[in-house]
């Protein structure tokens, strides 16, 4: 039972020293979508053999990439997005 207790008291604790998050807005999708973007333009630049694996069903809108780049292109802007995010959150942008 005293673990119990120590466990609400720690949940309780992280409660009031951790911000609240902001909210999502259209902006912070524009900031998501521009960083996808731009990962997608700098993988079509930077990938060696962007367009060999199985191919998208509509490669034209994607340069002729492959599935396995976009893939990679995408989980790259997702992360470079989440950074973009939360910093211009933190200095009050978004």
């Amino acid at each position: 039972m005293c673990e119990v207790k120590k466990d609400l008291v720690m949940v309780l604790v992280m409660e009031v020293t951790i911000p609240a998050t902001f909210v999502w807005t259209p902006a912070v999708g524009l900031v998501m979508v521009l960083c996808n973007i731009g990962a997608i333009a700098l993988g079509k630049i930077a990938l060696k053999y962007p367009s060999q694996g199985p191919e998208l069903p509509n490669p034209k809108y994607f340069g002729g990439m492959s599935l396995w780049s976009l893939i990679a292109c995408t989980s790259l802007g997702h992360l470079l997005g989440i950074g973009a995010i939360q910093g211009f959150a933190s200095i009050g942008w978004l």
